[in-house]
């Protein structure tokens, strides 16, 4: 969500003193709803962070929407994320837009309430190696190795949240697996609901 290159329509509000423009970015936040659109990275993990942040602090009960709509990104970047949604004490109710997939499908799992919209789709596999692989064989070792520790560390998360276990998540990942809305509207339900299981 890159504030500086996302469109974003201006609201405009007549008041007592004339008419008033604002972002309807502030709006959404004003209702307790969250975008994620675009690559998972630093940038769009920090404002989501200070957004989830600001709404903890203003209310620590009433539920947040998170809006995903996105084909993933960097890994630590979502990690971070993924744990300040495990801090806050709010509620999180995440909604799938069109896609979630890689790490956005990590993030829109790990919601308290999940909501996939009749034509999104959910996209989950094994850790990807990014560019050419190169350099001593002691490097690629490494950079397998983290993978693993990566695809153990996710895997583990989906678990949590789907009510799966390892040997079922380890299956669907490493064959790419899609899921798509069964119904107009369908719930996922999260940790302090009742579980539901992911089915293609």
């Amino acid at each position: 969500m890159d504030q500086t290159s996302t469109y974003s329509p201006l609201v405009m509000q007549e008041t007592s003193d004339g008419l008033r423009l604002y972002d309807i970015r502030d709006e959404m936040l004003a209702s307790r709803e969250i975008e994620i659109t675009g690559a998972i990275d630093a940038g769009s993990v920090s404002t989501a962070i200070r957004c989830l942040l600001h709404l903890q602090k203003e209310d620590q009960q009433l539920p947040i929407t998170l809006y995903i709509n996105s084909p993933g990104g960097e890994v630590q970047s979502g990690l971070a994320l993924y744990d300040v949604m495990q801090a806050v004490s709010c509620p999180i109710h995440t909604v799938c837009l069109g896609m979630a997939a890689s790490m956005a499908a990590l993030l829109f799992i790990a919601g308290d309430q999940r909501e996939m919209l009749p034509h999104s789709r959910v996209m989950i596999h094994d850790p990807l190696i990014g560019g050419g692989i190169g350099g001593s064989a002691l490097s690629v070792k490494a950079r397998a190795d983290d993978l693993m520790r990566i695809r153990d560390i996710t895997a583990q998360i989906i678990s949590q949240h789907a009510g799966m276990n390892l040997e079922e998540v380890f299956e669907l990942t490493a064959k790419r697996h899609l899921f798509r809305s069964r119904r107009s509207h369908s719930q996922w339900h999260g940790r302090s609901h009742h579980h539901e299981s992911l089915k293609g």
